[in-house]
């Protein structure tokens, strides 16, 4: 009984996370005039918002750009950020704990902080309007880079010492050896990053000002917030349930690599 009781509050709690996100989806489906009366199941289903959606902006043309820009960081940030991982984890060199200390500092540093300076540089570099502003700032990672060190510390060390009587560099170590071996900590940072850099809004406003080259959320943001939506809800969510989508969709598939790192990856000295 006590296991049935602890079960259905699970169900109760999951119910009450979940329901916002189902809310929207229905409500994404539903008739423009039911959806500020809040009820759960709508009348009919159709895909006017939709449709109105795809002929007001051009989503199409945003996915695409959102897809490109995030796949490029999130691609980035696990070669670099593993480079550096592996660096700071099995090479010694004098300053190598101060270097992880300032990595581990550069997380407390609020974005807005670094934004003047990094709008600078890409002015300097005339990469405004073009994707290297996009993608350039984000591919180096704090968070992949500590996920990486934590991660490779569990792996044997005798392992990377066979690799190396074979004759393997430290990059044949890195993408040979350790990779193969770190699939959780992989899906766990490329997840991650895809997600932080799929919902970024504030650095595309910046630099960003051709809609050919803008990405989602920062065209849904405009949408919603522009006039562009004419204050019809139905429209607006169903931009925000195609922007949600590809996240929940990435973490469905790759959950269990996702909690197994988190699990597993703690801080060793």
């Amino acid at each position: 009984m006590k296991r049935i009781i602890f079960y259905i509050f699970l169900c109760l709690c999951a119910l009450v996370f979940l329901y916002p996100f189902i809310w929207m989806l229905l409500a994404s489906l539903s008739p423009e005039n039911e959806i500020g009366a809040l009820t759960f199941l709508p009348t009919s289903l159709s895909l006017n918002s939709y449709a109105q959606m795809l002929s007001k902006i051009p989503i199409t043309r945003a996915f695409i750009n959102s897809m490109f820009v995030s796949s490029m960081v999130t691609l980035g940030v696990l070669v670099f950020g593993s480079m550096v991982g592996y660096a700071l984890s099995r090479l010694e060199f004098r300053g190598r704990n101060l270097i992880f200390f300032i990595v581990i500092f550069t997380m407390t540093l609020p974005f807005q902080i670094t934004l003047i300076p990094q709008y600078i540089l890409m002015v300097k570099f005339g990469w405004v309007d073009t994707y290297w502003a996009l993608i350039v700032p984000g591919l180096m990672n704090a968070l992949g880079i500590i996920l990486f060190r934590q991660y490779f510390k569990s792996i044997p060390q005798d392992l990377i010492d066979a690799a190396r009587i074979d004759g393997c560099g430290d990059l044949q170590i890195i993408f040979r050896i350790l990779w193969p071996n770190s699939l959780p900590a992989l899906v766990t940072v490329g997840i991650l990053t895809f997600m932080t850099s799929w919902n970024d809004v504030l650095w595309p406003l910046i630099v960003i000002r051709n809609d050919h080259l803008m990405t989602m959320p920062q065209l849904v943001t405009l949408f919603a917030v522009g006039g562009a939506a004419e204050s019809q809800l139905g429209v607006k969510l169903a931009a925000a349930t195609l922007l949600a989508l590809p996240i929940v969709i990435a973490y469905l598939f790759f959950q269990k690599y996702f909690i197994q790192s988190m699990a597993s990856t703690g801080i060793k000295e």
